[in-house]
């Protein structure tokens, strides 16, 4: 990317931040006359308010990293940045005003009556964010005309580079152009539609000849040595690099270093959730599961007697699954598929599996055979979002050669997960889900949950791999 083009986007972001910041404070005064007929002040008032908020909103964006990025985030994680900055930008705003115009306080006027304030700090919050999908909007018209987007290049071998290769291609808001692959040692990547350019030693003339800005390495079995060999060859034109980990360099994250009568021990953090946050993650599940039974249930009873119709057998289908401390429990589904479907022992359910019935199919593509799942919420066996639970035949096969595989079941399964909205569901690595489901129980949090419950949403209706 141009350096011209670069400058074009900050540019751009930051006179969005500030004309919908200064709009905002605007708004709110006119908002404040319109309830106070009577009021006289003028907007020339709020100037001081709305030049020091902009400037605040723009320095505290830039802290946080938000211009360094041409390619517009996730929507949901945008506005939760824009709720912090602007709450951070308007308290330093209101007292950069007391101290710089202390006049404006004498004899108990005040300036800014709390209505005002309120108002103001909704509608920055509101309209930054409205920019922000301005710019998005923008940034995505350019690129689909070829403006702007970043040339990935990835280095790797076998599944992982095959992965990467197709979750950046597969990514159209991403931004990401993938020109080709370095081939390294190992398994042959094998991507028909991908080139293959060459063997580490060609990173800089790659780099060069296709004007590559990033750089992927995805060789979690690669020594350090390797790694930092091709590291010093990216290094060398001066492109962003980044490193998929492999799971024991996510595990090196979670050590800390205690003692034991004295000898120092390395001890892996506990990532359970315990005390208020369990309580938090129930009363989701429960604020979640009980208004969804509720609305959904003439659906769903519509769905019972559209399985009845349709093939002889129960509604439901019952499953014993693995959950909490790997335990067992009944997890319970529409029944998607014949009676005899398993009748030849457990098996994966592939795209074009015999054993679905029409009606199942349907259900399945649209994951709402999951729906009775609300039920087990309810019952305590489930979350509404966790690592998506297995069978306990399957359980035994993934904890031999899977590191931390267990460690899934420190917390309940879920409806719904973090893997899930990332692609990976139904025939992908257990391998790469593992790495999802731990990532994903290592940084909980509320808005976490309630990000991947709205993408989960958004995304039934796009996944391709739901079957």
């Amino acid at each position: 990317m141009s350096k011209h083009l670069r400058w074009l986007f900050l540019l751009l972001q930051v006179g969005l931040d500030a004309f919908f910041a200064g709009l905002a404070i605007f708004a709110a005064h006119r908002l404040q006359r319109s309830l106070k007929p009577g009021s006289v002040d003028r907007f020339l008032s709020y100037l001081p308010l709305t030049l020091i908020l902009i400037v605040s909103i723009v320095i505290i964006s830039y802290l946080r990293r938000r211009y360094h990025g041409q390619r517009p985030g996730n929507f949901l994680d945008s506005l939760s940045k824009t709720v912090g900055t602007v709450t951070i930008a308007f308290l330093i705003s209101l007292v950069a005003i007391v101290f710089l115009f202390p006049d404006h306080f004498n004899y108990g006027a005040v300036p800014y009556p709390r209505s005002f304030v309120l108002a103001g700090w909704v509608l920055a919050i509101a309209s930054v964010t409205l920019g922000r999908w301005f710019y998005s909007l923008f940034v995505h018209m350019l690129q689909k005309r070829g403006i702007g987007k970043q040339k990935v290049l990835v280095v790797g071998s076998g599944d992982i580079g095959r992965m990467l290769i197709q979750k950046l291609q597969g990514d159209n808001d991403s931004g990401h152009e993938v020109v080709g692959y370095i081939e390294a040692d190992g398994e042959a990547i094998q991507m028909a539609d991908t080139p293959r350019l060459g063997r580490p030693a060609d990173i800089p003339e790659v780099i060069e000849r296709y004007g590559v800005d990033e750089v992927v390495i995805g060789l979690p079995e690669a020594s350090h040595r390797e790694l930092v060999r091709i590291i010093s060859l990216c290094e060398r034109e001066k492109v962003s690099i980044k490193i998929f980990p492999d799971v024991f360099q996510i595990m090196a994250t979670e050590v800390t270093v205690s003692d034991l009568a004295g000898l120092p021990l390395l001890s892996v953090r506990d990532v359970a959730l315990r005390g208020w946050k369990l309580s938090l993650k129930r009363a989701y599940d429960l604020a979640v599961a009980v208004p969804a039974l509720i609305f959904l249930s003439p659906f769903m009873l519509l769905i019972a007697l559209l399985i009845k119709l349709e093939s002889p057998g129960p509604v439901f289908y019952i499953q014993e699954r693995m959950g909490l401390d790997a335990r067992p429990f009944p997890t319970i589904k529409f029944r998607s598929m014949r009676t005899d479907a398993e009748a030849r022992g457990p098996g994966w359910t592939t795209p074009d599996d015999p054993r679905k019935t029409r009606l199942g199919a349907i259900l399945r593509k649209l994951s709402v055979d999951e729906l009775p799942q609300f039920i087990n919420v309810i019952r305590g066996d489930m979350s509404v979002v966790g690592p998506r639970p297995e069978r306990p035949v399957y359980v035994e096969q993934f904890r031999q050669y899977i590191p931390r595989y267990m460690e899934r079941h420190r917390e309940k399964a879920g409806i719904t997960g973090w893997a899930q909205i990332n692609g990976l569901r139904g025939d992908t690595s257990i391998v790469e889900r593992t790495k999802y489901d731990l990532w994903y129980i290592e940084n909980w949090s509320l808005w976490l949950d309630f990000k991947i419950t709205l993408l989960t949403i958004v995304r039934i209706f796009t996944d391709r791999n739901a079957y």
